[in-house]
């Protein structure tokens, strides 16, 4: 058995004897015995108190002093006992004598050096408690400076939360509105729609009179043509050899020319019909011009009023604001993209040259904002906020200049 094992051994005997009642003496005696007689080991504080984990630093010298007391005393007895001459027994006790001193001499020595260690470990342990009590006091300030900021961010959480709470509100309200003023243009394009339709339908339905108007006089004229033709072509071939008939003949001529003439009234009453259809006609494209319009109007109002619908015309301004002054960065600018366009408004002036009016171009998806007079331009920006935020730069440099 090795000495870790019979170290474990000892510890196991030392259990079972503070479980069965054993005071720390008993157990010290009985490490100092093990340690000494078993394991060939000289007792001492440090192992003697790694074995029974019990006693204080001025307990412990007791109970090792104690155990070579009894080790003396038994050998004292043991010399004691038998028939041995006087002389040797004096020499033998001045033996033990000086054995006993230098044992005691060792045992101080020994003492002195564990309770040296012994306060070095103190020394030791009241630095690492002065360490531990300044990293205390440490934490105990850094604990009570992130209460200060958590408690500082609560409430600047509970400010933005209704800042946010707020905002929603303000928002639902606009976009209900939006969306009520979409439904009612929407309806109102429903509305003109149909009437645009009734209205084609019965200028399709008058073109559809006017032609079959128009065939029929056709139809008309060319009958009463054909009939009068004939009718003067029978009347050259009887005109010689029936001139008997030449009065009812004339009557006959008299009867289609009355004809015709009622033929060319009709055909000039179609022809005011067809000019009445006509006018009509041309007040109707004339109103569906206007129809027309009036839907591309709505349109153009409906796609603007849907452009403004995922932004507040107040953030969107406070954007403008923003972008104009030069806070915002190229990555900001970017991530807002074409949300705020709507309510963007392109300078008046050049604020370089101060005189010509800039112009906004887009191509490609792309703004630029360039003035005519200097030539100055903005650059190819991916929203119109982008292209006046580059724009109005210059004038920022100046003023910093």
């Amino acid at each position: 058995m090795n000495s870790d094992e019979e170290r474990r051994a000892i510890r196991q005997e030392l259990e079972l004897m503070r479980a069965n009642g054993a005071r720390r003496q008993e157990l010290s005696l009985h490490a100092c015995k093990r340690l000494f007689f078993d394991l060939g080991i000289r007792p001492s504080m440090a192992t003697v108190r790694d074995l029974t984990q019990t006693g204080s630093a001025s307990d412990i010298p007791k109970d090792i002093d104690s155990f070579w007391e009894r080790i003396r005393g038994a050998s004292k007895v043991r010399i004691g006992v038998g028939a041995i001459p006087k002389a040797l027994e004096d020499r033998a006790g001045e033996l033990l004598g000086e054995l006993f001193q230098e044992a005691m001499t060792h045992a101080r020595s020994t003492l002195d050096e564990d309770r040296e260690a012994m306060q070095a470990q103190l020394q030791a342990a009241e630095q690492k408690t002065r360490e531990a009590e300044i990293r205390r006091d440490a934490s105990e300030e850094a604990v009570e400076r992130a209460e200060i900021r958590a408690d500082s961010a609560w409430n600047r959480i509970r400010e933005l939360e209704t800042e946010l709470a707020a905002a929603n509100s303000h928002g639902s309200a606009h976009q209900d509105s939006l969306r009520a003023t979409v439904r009612r243009l929407e309806a109102e394009n429903e509305t003109l729609r149909k009437r645009l339709d009734t209205e084609q339908a019965t200028n399709a339905g008058l073109r559809d009179r006017i032609d079959a108007l128009h065939t029929d006089m056709l139809q008309s004229t060319e009958h009463y043509a054909q009939q009068i033709k004939d009718a003067v072509a029978e009347a050259e071939r009887r005109v010689k050899p029936m001139l008997v008939e030449l009065d009812s003949l004339r009557s006959m001529a008299a009867t289609y020319q009355s004809g015709v003439r009622d033929a060319s009234r009709k055909e000039f009453d179609f022809i005011q019909q067809i000019a009445s259809a006509k006018a009509r006609g041309d007040r109707l494209d004339a109103q569906v011009r206007e129809q027309s319009d009036e839907i591309d109007a709505l349109s153009k109002e409906v796609a603007v009023l849907r452009a403004q619908e995922g932004i507040d015309p107040a953030i969107a301004d406070l954007l403008c604001a923003l972008a104009g002054a030069g806070r915002l960065t190229p990555d900001e600018l970017g991530a807002i993209g074409t949300l705020a366009d709507a309510q963007v408004a392109l300078p008046p002036h050049c604020p370089k040259c101060e005189e010509g009016e800039p112009e906004l171009s887009q191509v490609d998806h792309r703004y630029e904002l360039l003035c005519p007079e200097c030539d100055y331009s903005s650059g190819l920006g991916d929203s119109r906020l982008e292209a006046v935020a580059r724009f109005l730069s210059i004038e920022r440099v100046s003023v910093e200049n």
